[in-house]
């Protein structure tokens, strides 16, 4: 019985790395709609993965390059990794939002394949800002390798923790039947977002005991705020979210701690 209960939790996390990554996973899992949408729970440890993909990037590279270099370098590599999943997000909701004036219009802008001004610029702002706001933290933190480590992979955990918190407060919008997103639109369980909270919240809380700095588990205030006012801007704009909705949640939210960390740093 606890075998199999485990090779369940196995097959669903792949199905979540799967969806989300470009990683390849085993040929022995089973991939279906039920498991997809239990796959949010680790939609956090996701970003443990793509965390440290990027440090490890960074790390690597900055024995060579300056670190200008190693961040952008570390930035490709969440983007290869992900195949740019939430990136297209947020390039297709700053299109919707910011060309479109009703319901129908802002979710016919979001399902255009194409990227306008608005998804240009906006996406050109969040890669700046993370280039930018990165190599001021670690400057501060002296290039420490491990700090750099749980850096990464906190911002990629908490961020991924916020859209899951969207999707628990709010339904999907749109038709579910025509989105990429259709498996993960139903409510989560409540064994599922507590699993979430764990998994999104663990890197951050040993981020904070590393460095001795508890000031940074404070950073989870501005995400939880940035989170709450998204999932009322969608919800007035579109009565709920979408797939893309999610993923610009996740980059916002990403930029978001990242400012919030540069604030704390010593």
């Amino acid at each position: 019985m606890l075998q199999k209960k485990i090779q369940e939790e196995v097959e669903i996390f792949f199905n979540a790395l799967v969806f989300y990554t470009r990683i390849p996973c085993p040929t022995w899992v089973t991939y279906d709609a039920e498991k997809l949408n239990l796959a949010t729970r680790y939609f956090p440890m996701i970003g443990w993965i793509v965390g440290a993909i990027c440090a490890t990037t960074f790390c690597l590279f900055f024995q060579f390059y300056t670190a200008w270099t190693a961040l952008i370098l570390a930035l490709v590599a969440s983007i290869w990794t992900t195949g740019a999943f939430h990136e297209d997000g947020l390039a297709d909701s700053c299109d919707a939002f910011g060309g479109g004036w009703q319901k129908n219009q802002i979710l016919k802008i979001m399902k255009d394949s194409r990227i306008g001004t608005y998804g240009t610029v906006g996406l050109l702002l969040i890669f700046l800002l993370k280039i930018s706001i990165l190599h001021e933290i670690f400057e501060k933190l002296n290039y420490e390798f491990i700090s750099i480590f749980l850096v990464f992979i906190s911002a990629h955990s908490l961020s991924r923790l916020m859209p899951t918190i969207l999707m628990l407060f709010h339904d999907y919008t749109g038709s579910p039947d025509a989105s990429k997103s259709k498996p993960i639109a139903k409510k989560l369980t409540a064994k599922t977002f507590i699993i979430a909270c764990v998994l999104g919240l663990f890197p951050l809380i040993i981020l904070s005991w590393m460095t001795q700095n508890p000031y940074f588990l404070t950073l989870v205030v501005p995400l939880y705020i940035v989170q709450f006012q998204l999932g009322k801007f969608f919800e007035k704009w579109i009565e709920g979210y979408t797939g893309d909705a999610l993923g610009a949640t996740q980059q916002i939210c990403e930029v978001v701690f990242y400012l919030g960390l540069g604030l704390i740093t010593n």
